[in-house]
């Protein structure tokens, strides 16, 4: 696994004209980023409270799988949130029970119950987190196991009993920042209170790209933009500018693993991006260290994603393992003008 013998080097610095000094010019800093590579955020973020605050303001987080829920609870926790947290039943991590005020399990399809829990608590704001797996809304029988409430049935009418919408992950998600809106609570990017989680530009590792990788990751942004513009997916597998594999439903660690199986000879590049239309509120993109591990069974080389739109999680840990199997990963704002 990763070795621990030093820290992770610093992001490979810029040059005047905001490129990567180690990336022959092909890369650059997303345009409106900050000093620290940071996209700066409209959304409102409530006061941290002080010694004469009478109680700690309360957040909403709405759990699913991975670490990524654990970092935000954790964060808000140090940061002096009291987190009322629900944990979407066979995916959310139960170690976010010690991290919360309050902590319960909830149904996939119990929206109403979700509703009312956050209501009272008198919780005003809730965030989303963590990945729910799709395809569980496609296995045989679904809603006689998940028993869907009315609020539910309400909500995804018009996607799952009608062809009025799609299934698309932004209809979804936005029909149910909708339904918890009828109650006003409104929902909050967790990036607006924990803005370091978002990756800066640079090349984060000891190697860099050569000039061969560099062309498949400006091929491969492309791409990974066109299938965000259409809600598809977010991630791209290339090599020698031919799509080895694209994201769907699967997953971006499924697609990485499939691209193996089809590409033999390794050495291959992922793209990872946001959508042009991405609403930082939910589905943002996230690497960690199983996106890693993924990349190193299937015979992956280079991993770019998009500066400041990108959650890069457990960041020391993702580096020193990227070092030690010599993987390449590159932060970017997508390929630069000609």
């Amino acid at each position: 696994m990763a070795s621990a013998a030093q820290s992770p080097p610093p992001s490979t610095p810029l040059n005047s004209a905001g490129k990567l000094a180690s990336a022959h010019g092909h890369l650059r800093l997303a345009p409106g980023t900050n000093a620290s590579g940071d996209l700066p955020t409209n959304s409102a973020v409530a006061p941290l409270p002080t010694t004469a605050s009478a109680e700690a303001p309360r957040i909403g987080l709405f759990a699913g799988w991975g670490n990524y829920p654990v970092t935000i609870a954790r964060g808000l926790r140090d940061s002096g949130y009291k987190v009322y947290c629900l944990g979407v039943k066979d995916h959310a991590d139960p170690a976010l029970a010690e991290l919360c005020e309050e902590f319960r399990w909830v149904g996939l399809a119990r929206l109403g119950a979700a509703i009312r829990f956050f209501r009272r608590h008198r919780v005003p704001r809730v965030m989303m987190a963590g990945k729910i797996f799709k395809t569980r809304l496609f296995a045989r029988w679904v809603w006689l196991k998940h028993l869907p409430d009315w609020r539910t049935i309400r909500c995804f009418y018009p996607s799952f009993l009608t062809t009025k919408r799609d299934r698309n992950d932004d209809t979804l998600l936005k029909a149910l920042i909708d339904e918890f809106a009828r109650d006003e609570i409104e929902f909050a990017a967790p990036t607006d209170f924990l803005p370091e989680l978002l990756v800066s530009a640079g090349v984060l590792t000891e190697r860099a790209p050569s000039k061969r990788q560099l062309i498949d990751i400006d091929f491969g942004w492309q791409v990974a933009k066109e299938l965000g513009r259409v809600d598809v997916g977010q991630s791209v597998v290339v090599k020698n500018r031919a799509v080895m594999a694209v994201e769907a439903i699967e997953g971006t660690d499924a697609c990485i693993r499939r691209a193996g199986t089809v590409c033999e000879a390794g050495e291959f590049t992922v793209v990872k991006v946001a959508k042009p239309q991405q609403d930082m509120r939910f589905d943002v993109p996230t690497v960690g260290l199983g996106t890693l591990e993924s990349m190193v069974v299937a015979g992956a080389r280079v991993l770019a994603v998009e500066a400041g739109r990108t959650i890069l999680l457990d960041q020391k840990a993702v580096l020193e393992f990227a070092n030690h199997h010599k993987l390449i990963i590159v932060a970017t704002a997508g390929p630069a003008d000609r």
